[in-house]
């Protein structure tokens, strides 16, 4: 579909007043722009929100969506926030989720590289005295805003409330850091390249 038909249908239900803002997820940043380019110039509402694959273990939006984002006010609530469960359990822990969900598995299946940030996300939780969902979402909280991210039980919940107050230190930022590697593309995004 052109961008120019999306944006023409989105400003239109802007207009009637059947939704207040619009959001777009997982592009790259040069269509994000182009879409909101377009509307800037024929007066139409622009995204202002993105949800894209963000998290301690897949941090590709840092290349060129996040500092698009900061430069053009747009937030960033990114998805599976805890990799699908990966960092908030030790290694060698299991899940029903992480056994049957064969996406995450495509995914994530890069546990060499990201063992070594999922070993000191489990490191600094112990360090700390909280659970390792509190540290990895604590180091997205200081990338974002809204992360989204799932919750089935109450201790879930506990977490996502606790990672709020936890400030990590710069050198607990630059520790969880070091380690990544770029990954390549997966999902929706990696059918979208070119």
């Amino acid at each position: 579909t052109p961008i120019e038909e999306i944006m023409e249908g989105l400003n239109d239900a802007v207009k009637a007043g059947k939704v207040r803002a619009i959001g777009i997820s997982n592009c790259y940043a040069w269509q994000l722009a182009q879409a909101n380019y377009y509307a800037r110039m024929h007066g139409m509402a622009e995204f202002v929100s993105v949800q894209g694959h963000y998290n301690l273990i897949f941090r590709e939006e840092e290349r060129e969506m996040a500092p698009f984002c900061k430069a053009e006010n747009i937030a960033m609530t990114p998805y599976s926030a805890l990799a699908a469960g990966r960092l908030s359990r030790h290694p060698g822990e299991n899940s029903k989720r992480l056994e049957e969900d064969n996406y995450a598995k495509f995914k994530y299946d890069t546990a060499e590289t990201d063992g070594v940030i999922i070993d000191r996300v489990a490191e600094l939780a112990e360090k700390r005295g909280c659970t390792m969902t509190e540290i990895a979402l604590a180091w997205l909280l200081t990338k974002v805003a809204s992360p989204i991210c799932g919750a089935t039980n109450l201790s879930h919940i506990t977490g996502l409330v606790n990672a709020v107050e936890l400030r990590l230190t710069a050198d607990e930022m630059a520790y969880l850091e070091e380690p990544y590697v770029p990954h390549a593309l997966v999902g929706v995004m990696a059918k979208n390249h070119g």
